[in-house]
């Protein structure tokens, strides 16, 4: 049995898609800025990676989020700037360094996850579970196409 869309086509549900997350895209953006001023949405997402990696190359980063290697630089000198990451020369290659965390970091990155965990809840307050977790599937399907 098929099932009932709003739009009548696939070229108009993707356009809707795009849309959507573009707006979302900036409404991020803007959230970032609300919680932490300082950091960017790219500084924060780059300080939650090398979090998550408990260490990473710049490279690396680049790579992930698909930046220019000077992009990546310039956020990574203004998260040391704010005493939020450290370099370490990497054992494996000594004129590599990889970024840490330092304690500041990963406070002011779980602050910023818990409140970005209760900004989601409470947009998704009416949403009941199954339809949390088809969204929650559907992004980790279309955000692993790119990998």
């Amino acid at each position: 049995m098929k099932s009932e869309s709003a739009f009548p086509g696939r070229a108009d549900a993707i356009e809707v898609i795009q849309r959507e997350l573009t707006a979302f895209s900036r409404r991020a953006r803007g959230r970032a800025a609300e919680l932490h001023p300082e950091l960017s949405l790219v500084a924060s997402s780059i300080l939650d990676l090398v979090i998550e990696r408990e260490g990473c190359l710049a490279s690396d980063l680049a790579g992930h989020f698909h930046l220019d290697k000077s992009t990546v630089s310039r956020q990574v000198a203004a998260l040391e700037h704010l005493g939020y990451l450290t370099r370490e020369a990497d054992p494996a290659n000594r004129r590599n360094h990889v970024l840490r965390a330092t304690t500041a970091g990963r406070r002011v990155a779980g602050d910023a996850a818990r409140a970005r965990a209760a900004a989601f809840a409470e947009r998704l307050r009416d949403w009941d579970d199954a339809d949390i977790a088809r969204m929650a599937d559907y992004l980790v399907r279309y955000n692993a196409a790119d990998e």
